[in-house]
């Protein structure tokens, strides 16, 4: 097993990694210029929740861009200081466990464990001078999987991120289909992260939740995408209802 953890610890990623871990197009992601000629029902900048983001940079970098990013986490009932302390606490403990695991590992976006350990606070440090701010304009949100604080089709682009199928050991395959039906239900569309559990092998909750999904009228599709750390953790699953691309 590359890392061995108990709980869900606050690692986040940075706004160029969720680019690439959920293949976001630029037209998905920024407004329309007055000159865009495209139809906007088809290119037309999606509205996005990001679930379990943690102390993603994601948010912050995004609203700089002029995205329209909405997180959620139950971390977000601690202040900055103790989220940004949570983060420093386990920190040098995981880089540890990929610094002994170095061929889990693929080292082409992240150089090396101490590059990783950098890029990894670099997120972390933007995340929390956004934090207060973000809390204020309702753009870092309370809330958990598998209840969601937020209306029917409140959002075109639902991600999650290092979470669901990662954890695999510690949340069970009813969690994992309850919390992606959860997410379908306020999003219209959903990305989920990586596809691999922490012990590098494909999530075994993976092929039933398709299964339950399919059944229920949603097309499901496996991408590779232009991303991975964890050796073989280069897919993202897309969910949406069957009508739809």
């Amino acid at each position: 097993m590359a890392v061995k953890l108990d709980k869900v610890v606050p690692f986040g990623r940075s706004f160029d990694e969720y680019v690439r871990m959920f293949s976001l197009s630029e037209t998905e992601l920024y407004p329309l210029s007055e000159t865009e000629l495209y139809p906007l029902s088809d290119f037309a900048q999606k509205s996005i929740l990001s679930v379990a983001d943690g102390p993603a940079s994601f948010n912050a970098e995004g609203t700089e861009y002029g995205c329209k990013i909405q997180s959620v986490d139950p971390l977000y009932a601690f202040s900055g200081d103790d989220i940004r302390d949570r983060f420093y606490a386990v920190c040098d403990n995981i880089i540890e466990q990929v610094r002994l695991t170095p061929d889990d590992w693929v080292w082409r976006y992240h150089r090396s464990p101490d590059d990783l350990k950098v890029r990894r606070s670099r997120v972390t440090e933007r995340f929390y001078q956004d934090y207060d701010l973000g809390k204020q304009q309702g753009r870092y949100t309370l809330g958990e999987l598998p209840t969601l604080p937020y209306a029917d089709g409140a959002y075109d682009l639902g991600l999650c991120s290092h979470f669901l199928f990662l954890y695999s050991q510690q949340f069970n395959r009813a969690f994992h289909l309850a919390a992606v039906l959860e997410m379908l239900r306020v999003c219209k569309e959903v990305r989920i992260f990586p596809l691999l559990g922490l012990d590098l092998v494909r999530s075994p909750h993976l092929p039933f939740v398709i299964q339950q999904l399919e059944q229920s009228g949603y097309a499901c599709c496996i991408q590779t995408v232009d991303y991975e750390l964890q050796k073989g953790g280069n897919e993202m699953l897309k969910i949406t209802p069957s009508h739809l691309p």
